[in-house]
């Protein structure tokens, strides 16, 4: 474990909870480019020096669903950005992260990275009433993600939003170990899990939430003045399309380091 990013202590709170936050590990640099760069995107009435433009929802006439630079009610998500080199050292090469994401899955086993999913915003919402928290697994093969925060997030500014644990129940929810094709038990988990306290992991600008595959998360409703801000990306082993079509293993780790396999739970003998 000598010179390796993640203790012990954080191995073991990962493998039982399903999250990790990582405080303060990028570069502040290339934070602020980010920040500063998102803004050559902005939607037509929202300007950087006006906090007050930056409430939604994003008005119906000024709303863009392209892929690149999709503008959708409280969403704004660049990904035009995403394949800039930059971009790609600010979140998955950085030294950190990209060294606890081996640890978790073993030393020379990354997809190298071609980009990162882009900027991901949640604008205020001001005085506008929030919906339900919805919990939901995402629907495409990876193994571990990151969300990086390039500004500060409030407590109840939008934060990643994660159902600790649920990891170790929504693994055997599908009938693949990675695709979305859930299984009978889905619906009724999504709903007894959905309806139990959620972790909202605010936190800093530097600050990455890293987290398991098959964990409930929602992007939180942001009732702060800020707009939520995040770089996001997902890390692939290097065997992915040969086992992402395998049914869950009885051992649901077993395509992680061994490290992490012989890591026990909390309260685990």
């Amino acid at each position: 474990m000598t010179n390796q990013p993640l203790s012990l202590d954080q191995l073991v709170f990962f493998k039982t909870h399903g999250y990790l936050i990582l405080r303060q590990i990028l570069d502040p640099a290339l934070l602020a480019r980010a920040r500063a760069r998102l803004w050559d995107a902005a939607p037509a009435a929202m300007r950087r020096d006006a906090p007050a433009s930056w409430i939604g929802p994003i008005p119906k006439e000024a709303e863009d669903d392209s892929r690149e630079n999709y503008q959708k009610g409280f969403r704004w998500q660049y990904r035009g950005i995403g394949d800039e080199p930059w971009m790609v050292e600010l979140l998955p090469k950085n030294q950190t992260l990209w060294g606890a994401a081996e640890q978790m899955l073993g030393a020379g086993r990354l997809v190298g990275p071609g980009g990162v999913r882009g900027i991901y915003c949640t604008l205020p919402y001001g005085d506008h009433p929030t919906s339900p928290d919805h919990c939901h697994v995402d629907a495409h093969p990876f193994h571990l993600g990151a969300v990086a925060y390039i500004d500060d997030v409030d407590p109840g500014g939008g934060g990643f939003r994660v159902w600790s644990g649920s990891h170790r129940r929504f693994y055997y929810d599908f009938q693949t170990a990675y695709q979305r094709e859930p299984n009978d038990r889905y619906a009724p988990d999504k709903a007894q899990i959905g309806a139990m306290p959620s972790v909202d992991c605010h936190g800093r600008a530097g600050d990455v939430v890293l987290w398991h595959h098959r964990i409930g998360h929602m992007a939180s409703h942001n009732t702060s003045r800020r707009i939520r801000q995040a770089v996001l990306y997902d890390f692939r082993k290097d065997d992915w399309e040969m086992t992402q079509n395998e049914p869950p293993a009885p051992d649901m780790w077993k395509d992680w380091s061994q490290e992490m396999r012989q890591i026990k739970l909390m309260g685990d003998a």
